[in-house]
């Protein structure tokens, strides 16, 4: 159920750090990365959760980090099976900034997409914004700097194309529902994400910790602000990961809505010095 409510502004704008989930993707990367350079507002940092990509992406790392005019740390482990709750762990521990933005390190953000997250950051909130696609086939000449948008979605290049635009309005709905919540755009306070222990490393595998994180911060009393017309990002479409851990994530993910759940089970607290 949707319900509306007034807007509490933070008394000023938040520092935000940028966490970039990668794996083996370093063309993609290059061009997230491209588009995080050519921010309107720069983040405080950025800091790219890597779940053990070889060579090709921690060259292309180091090399973008004399690029960039904010500070870029790579947060690597090693690979041992799809472990992404356990580096974005990693990265919110890191984390200096106040207001945490994640991205998926396939999805390319439009110049104003630090600027949304930080206009929409409010206290008591997390924020849930969309996502367009481009079609797997034009993903190699896809660049945002030099594209026409409307021209692409004109040409069916782009899937949704609705969700491709910045647009003069904003929706914003205010809901404590799963549904559309996707983990590749994303604003969180850092405080609540201590507050029900992060990630739950617990799960492994593709599917459903994104949907666990937001039932916890639901249960922490904290809604979501679900976001139209701003903070848009493009989808580099590729094929699909394993849905292996799919049907036991959800046997997870189930428990946690059973029992109200806050707090990861396996999470932040369990990496901190003891």
């Amino acid at each position: 159920m949707s319900t509306f409510t007034t807007i509490h502004r933070p008394s000023k704008p938040p520092l935000v750090t940028l966490v970039v989930n990668t794996f083996n993707a370093p063309d993609a990367l290059e061009k997230v990365l491209s588009g995080v350079n050519a921010q309107s507002a720069a983040p405080l940092e950025v800091l790219v959760a890597d779940d053990g990509s070889g060579p090709a992406t921690i060259e292309l790392v180091d090399a973008w980090k004399s690029r960039l005019n904010f500070p870029l740390t790579h947060v690597w482990q090693t690979h041992e099976g799809f472990r992404r709750t356990h580096v974005l762990n990693q990265a919110i521990l890191k984390a200096a900034g106040d207001y945490l933005v994640f991205l998926d390190g396939d999805c390319v953000p439009h110049a104003e997409f630090v600027a949304d997250h930080a206009a929409l950051a409010e206290p008591g909130h997390w924020v849930q914004a969309r996502r367009c696609f481009v079609k797997e086939r034009h993903v190699a000449e896809f660049n945002l700097a030099r594209i026409s948008v409307a021209g692409w979605v004109a040409r069916r290049r782009i899937e949704q194309g609705l969700k491709a635009f910045r647009t003069p309005w904003q929706s914003v709905r205010f809901d404590k529902d799963l549904r559309g919540v996707i983990g590749c755009n994303l604003g969180i306070w850092k405080e609540d994400l201590v507050a029900v222990n992060g990630y739950d490393e617990t799960f492994t595998g593709w599917g459903r910790e994104d949907s666990d994180l937001a039932a916890r911060l639901f249960h922490l009393g904290r809604g979501r602000k679900f976001v139209r017309g701003r903070a848009v990002v493009f989808h580099l479409n590729h094929p699909v990961a394993s849905r292996a851990q799919l049907e036991s994530n959800q046997a997870r993910l189930d428990e946690t809505l059973a029992t109200k759940r806050v707090r990861a089970v396996r999470g932040l607290h369990e990496r901190m010095p003891a």
